[in-house]
């Protein structure tokens, strides 16, 4: 172990036991305890100097997320070499720093170098470290998580009994059936089972390449984040705590998304979705609607579902390993047997059908959806919606349908400036044209 790795561990293990956490990146106090070069810091700093002219040291700090202390000494050799200059004092003892002349060319060849300017990143195998450590693998939910995960939304009680162990497993999993009963809906509930947050890097640095990791699209910060007591188990900056991530993707994914994607006119890569979503969960929705072949998807993953790691290509053709630590859900309107081969199938143990609502659960989805538009749902209305609309017409009953019908019927009375209420000529009229335009449903 470097002494790098040795000196977060020592920092994160202090944290870990005042905070209750699998690991907590310890705030870093000097350079080689940032695991990145000076020169790396210096051009962060210069390049930022260069796009906001005048700022304090600590503004400064803020802004590369790192703390002052550390950085103080590099304005010093920064100033010495002529780079940037004092134009007054700060408040707490600092100054405000512009670039001199020599700094903004340094600053341009810097950027023409590599674009990014942001929080400092950390070393890749801190990234590896903390991703293992925070695995949903050490996690084992049990019926009160899932409970309190799927409280809102209706499960019938011999879904949880397959769905539960499927979760509980981490091994990842296939929810099939037919569209608009509720897949993509589970399947994003499922990261909730999960409770614990995790932290994540704002960006990744190996050789001499910066890649960008938490993405605001994905990565959601944890709120009330909890102030620490003592200074040495203040956290690093340079990563940011956030909810346990779902990543969802549907038939625009594409093999590219897959690889770190690397831009050559600012030099500045991006993690690919699967690494975004390590320590969450990965949902590939409609699975078999892509453009590409579902067997190369499925062949691009055959090794990281198996070994947990994954092999990625930087933009200079080195070769990385990065951990493989997610719970990943295909979900599908077609028969799995029909997308993948058998060696493919075993290495996703569970294949769960979600299958059509009972006339019961029906009424409760109903139900839920009257009391979310604020209206009454009567027994006998919800009755002849099921034997006029459904049982005449032998269609199909699906659980987006009560959502998707009470929206036209609120449609239609803020149209015609009516109260909002459930009626049987009101469901007559909408369901009509969502049957008509929404075709397959039936």
């Amino acid at each position: 172990m470097t002494a790098t790795q040795t000196g977060i561990t020592q920092n994160s293990l202090l944290a870990t036991i005042l905070t209750d956490e699998n690991f907590r990146p310890g705030e870093p106090q000097t350079v080689a305890d940032t695991g990145i070069p000076s020169s790396l810091i210096e051009s962060l700093i210069i390049k930022r100097l260069n796009i906001v002219g005048i700022t304090s040291g600590r503004q400064l700090a803020d802004y590369i997320c790192l703390p002052f202390n550390l950085v103080e000494p590099i304005y010093q050799k920064l100033r010495s070499r002529q780079v940037i200059t004092h134009r007054g004092s700060a408040p707490l003892n600092d100054y405000q720093y512009e670039l001199t002349d020599a700094g903004r060319s340094a600053a341009n060849t810097a950027m023409r170098h590599c674009a990014y300017v942001g929080p400092a990143p950390v070393p890749l195998i801190d990234y590896v470290l903390s991703a293992e450590a925070q695995t949903i693998r050490y996690e084992s939910p049990k019926r009160e998580q899932l409970s309190a995960a799927f409280e809102d939304i209706s499960v019938e009680e011999n879904l949880f009994e397959v769905l539960g162990p499927a979760i509980n497993s981490g091994a990842g999993l296939f929810l099939y059936g037919e569209p608009g009963n509720g897949k993509t809906t589970l399947a994003q509930r499922i990261t909730m089972c999960f409770g614990q947050e995790i932290w994540v890097p704002h960006a990744i640095y190996e050789d001499g390449q910066i890649i960008k990791f938490y993405d605001t699209a994905y990565h959601h910060v944890a709120k009330n984040e909890e102030q620490t007591i003592l200074k040495a188990s203040a956290s690093d900056r340079r990563w940011i705590k956030i909810k346990r991530p779902t990543v969802m993707v549907g038939g625009e994914l594409t093999l590219d998304a897959l690889e770190i994607r690397h831009d050559p006119g600012s030099n500045v890569s991006e993690a690919p979705l699967q690494m975004k979503s390590n320590c969450g969960c990965l949902l590939i929705d409609d699975f078999g609607r892509q453009q590409v072949e579902p067997s190369a998807l499925l062949n691009r993953w055959i090794v990281p579902l198996e070994s947990r790691i994954d092999f990625l290509t930087l933009s200079t053709g080195k070769k990385i390993q990065v951990p493989f630590e997610q719970l990943i859900i295909f979900s599908t309107n077609l028969e799995p047997s029909d997308l993948v081969d058998d060696a493919f199938l075993r290495r996703i143990p569970y294949k769960i059908e979600i299958g059509d609502p009972s006339p019961t659960e029906f009424y409760r989805l109903f139900t839920a959806a009257a009391e979310k538009f604020e209206c009454e749902c009567p027994t006998d209305v919800v009755a002849y919606l099921l034997d006029e609309h459904y049982r005449k017409t032998n269609r199909k009953m699906r659980r987006c349908h009560p959502r998707d019908l009470l929206s036209q019927v609120k449609s239609y009375c803020t149209y015609n400036d009516l109260k909002m209420e459930i009626k049987n000529e009101y469901l007559d009229l909408v369901v009509r044209s969502y049957f008509t335009v929404v075709k397959g449903m039936g």
